[in-house]
């Protein structure tokens, strides 16, 4: 296996309420999955852990703002874009109060809370979210 170290970017799989915390794409044809759902997460800067690129986009794209012995589950993929051959797909979970805190900024169109089910049916969401969010239900026996 190649070193996972060198990876492209991290998407986190928010829950409150047992369910999650989705944003619309912004619909430019020039981005990967215009005007889809999609997780919070980005493309990696320095030398960020997972945790670290994962938590930075959470805290610019949503306000929230969450230490790293919050992810309950990560593991690593092959990329499906960037330039490293890795990514990363993290779980956490929110607070009422964090949830609340919750300020969009401005990448996307906006965010709302979405069932696990309805995400994973979406015709919209991104179908390797959806993939790997099922990983992840499939290991652990709650949303």
């Amino acid at each position: 296996m190649d070193d996972e170290s060198a990876f492209t970017g991290a998407k986190l799989a928010l829950f409150h309420a047992g369910r999650l915390v989705v944003y619309r794409r912004d619909a430019k044809p020039d981005i990967p999955y215009p005007d889809c759902w999609d997780f919070p997460g980005g493309g990696r800067e320095g030398d960020e852990s997972p945790a670290e690129c994962a938590l930075r986009e959470l805290q610019e794209e949503f306000a929230i703002r969450l230490g790293d012995e919050r992810i309950e589950w990560q593991r690593c993929y092959r990329s499906t874009h960037g330039p490293a051959p890795w990514a990363w797909f993290l779980v956490a979970r929110l607070t009422p109060a964090e949830f609340r805190g919750i300020r969009f900024g401005d990448e996307g169109q906006y965010w709302r809370l979405m069932d696990v089910a309805e995400y994973l049916n979406h015709r919209q969401a991104v179908p390797y979210l959806q993939e790997r969010l099922r990983h992840y239900l499939d290991a652990n026996a709650r949303p």
